[in-house]
């Protein structure tokens, strides 16, 4: 069983250890969300670099495409599987909280939580981690130079890319924030409004940017130059970033979350994500109960109070493992589900009110955050998730640089009880304090049997940890990526409580009787989540790759070897 660790300096903990695979796939394979990184992983893994090389092109790329979802000024979870010597380890590039940060920082005289400076400007901001994530996966995993990994993203970052539907979309929801700053307007909106479908962004300042990080590594961001002009562009106006801050980030390598279901081993992020042990939390609830002897209300019902239950201990247990003594043994026993299942009835939802929390609002809707699914030919896998939190992030870039900072720390508790802006409570165990890392949602995954092999993940705050667990369940009913990204979603997060689901979830006649069980069915207005996944079929002898169709934006591809 993991035990609770703490965790000061970078740590190599790859005990995780698959059986030996006797064979290779002989073939590669990319799932991203915009085309042009899918093509720069391409790329990189067509001049000889390994799954690791790519994945930091893919992250780069996406920085460059997808500022959106993702960017140098934010962070994210890299789950990598070393193929040659068999073991797992994830790669924690989470943002850090300031060290001038603190626990009421956005509470008002009242004890009320300010959500505008939670969420918009520098004051929202941690410090980043994705470049010191590239640099750390590049030196430690990969083959080729950084230079060469990140010269696709500053290809993309001189010669512009063109605006898409998601990035319209997700920026007519922050453009009243984007135009507070003249900087962040001038790059994202030129003319002052949402650019047209097909305007093409030009980002020269972040193609600077990236050089100094290439040239430099770790330094061109977090010393130097860059460093200057981000933390006095912070600071200038409201920020608390500080030299020391940036120039202190360290990447830290952890242990994932391993659990076993019905014969797969999942391999998955662990805290300061939440999603691997809420996974694992949710599977083994639902264990014992044939899932395939179900109606799809009955399985609806039975997922949605496994998922409720796991949420709440979300809310009461996880938080950075470095600042918070997480009961680990507790949480991913199986015994401990055997007694939460007791509380399970089938044919009657129990009321979140019961489980003991405050009521949270609405959640706000969001396809912010990216992932990627990639393998190469030797059977090495990543699965990566990053984000800047909400669409755009604080709305707020650096000036001379470029970089869009994250509004990470409002997936702090900014007060006990109170929800962020997905509607998630939180409490002590992910109280801001300086250096600490906020808890986040995000679940890069990879599940296997003897047989089939699968790396899924998606984008879309708080529930990114249910898609997850759908995606898997559909990979070990038997079928492949293109049916995992593409099913229908529903979602329980315990507060509010309610299942929330896309439009074509359900029909009539089984929301009526999920309601007759005492849930609330809310039905979502736009799509959630934006998958890929890339599985390969050691029986079948086949590689596949599939992004969401939510998303057209999003590329796929199959590589063969030469």
């Amino acid at each position: 069983m993991i035990k609770s660790m703490r965790v000061l300096v970078v740590i190599v903990s790859m005990l995780l250890v698959f059986p030996t695979w006797g064979e290779r796939p002989g073939r590669a394979a990319v799932s991203s969300a915009h085309e042009a990184a899918t093509a720069a992983g391409e790329e990189i893994l067509r001049r000889g670099g390994n799954a690791f090389d790519a994945a930091v092109a893919v992250s780069a790329a996406l920085a460059v495409v997808e500022p959106e979802s993702s960017g140098i000024g934010g962070g994210g979870f890299w789950l990598l599987h070393l193929a040659e010597d068999n073991a797992s380890v994830m790669v924690d590039g989470r943002e850090t909280a300031p060290a001038a940060a603190t626990s009421d920082m956005y509470l008002d005289e009242e004890g009320n939580v300010n959500r505008d400076l939670a969420t918009n400007g520098p004051l929202a901001a941690g410090i980043p981690g994705a470049p010191a994530a590239w640099v750390h996966i590049a030196e430690k995993y990969g083959t080729l130079p950084l230079g060469d990994l990140l010269a696709p993203a500053i290809r993309l970052a001189e010669e512009g890319f063109e605006v898409d539907a998601k990035y319209q979309t997700l920026l007519n929801f922050r453009s009243h924030v984007m135009l507070r700053w003249a900087e962040t307007a001038e790059i994202f909106m030129p003319d002052g409004d949402v650019p047209e479908l097909g305007t093409r962004i030009v980002q020269p300042d972040l193609a600077r940017t990236l050089r100094a990080l290439a040239e430099h590594g770790h330094d061109g961001f977090y010393r130097g130059e860059v460093a200057e002009k981000l933390a006095s562009g912070a600071r200038a106006e409201g920020g608390i970033w500080t030299l020391d801050d940036l120039a202190g980030y360290q990447v830290i390598e952890r242990e994932p979350i391993r659990t076993e279901y019905q014969g797969y081993e999942l391999i998955t992020a662990s805290p300061p994500s939440s999603g691997g042990i809420a996974i694992a939390q949710m599977l083994n609830i639902i264990e014992p109960f044939e899932l395939g002897e179900l109606d799809r209300v009955e399985r609806t019902h039975l997922l949605s109070e496994a998922m409720r239950r796991a949420y709440r201990d979300r809310a009461l247990y996880l938080g950075d493992p470095d600042f918070v003594d997480i009961p680990y043994d507790m949480l991913l026993s199986k015994h401990y589900a055997a007694g939460v299942r007791t509380t399970i009835r089938l044919d009657r939802a129990l009321e979140s009110a019961a489980l003991a929390a405050d009521p949270a609002r609405n959640v706000v809707e969001s396809d912010n955050t990216t992932h990627f699914s990639l393998m190469d030919s030797d059977g090495n896998l990543v699965s990566g998730t990053l984000t800047v939190n909400l669409p755009f992030g604080a709305a707020f870039a650096a000036p001379g640089t470029g970089v869009l900072l994250n509004n990470e720390m409002d997936d702090f508790a900014a007060a006990p009880g109170e929800p962020n802006a997905f509607g998630l409570i939180g409490f002590e165990a992910n109280a801001i304090e300086p250096g600490k890392r906020m808890l986040s949602s995000m679940s890069p995954t990879i599940v296997r049997s003897d047989e089939r092999t699968a790396v899924i993940g998606t984008p879309g705050g708080s529930r990114i940890i249910t898609m997850v667990l759908l995606g898997v369940l559909d990979f070990i009913d038997g079928n492949g990526p293109e049916s995992w990204v593409s099913m229908p979603r529903f979602h329980h997060q315990y507060l509010p409580d309610e299942i929330s689901a896309e439009r074509d979830a359900f029909n009539e006649d089984e929301i009526a009787a999920l309601e007759a069980l005492g849930h609330e069915v809310s039905i979502r207005t736009r799509p959630a989540g934006n998958m890929h996944g890339v599985m390969w079929d050691r029986a079948r002898d086949t590689v596949e790759a599939a992004h969401d169709p939510r998303w057209p934006s999003g590329g796929a591809v199959v590589i063969e070897e030469d």
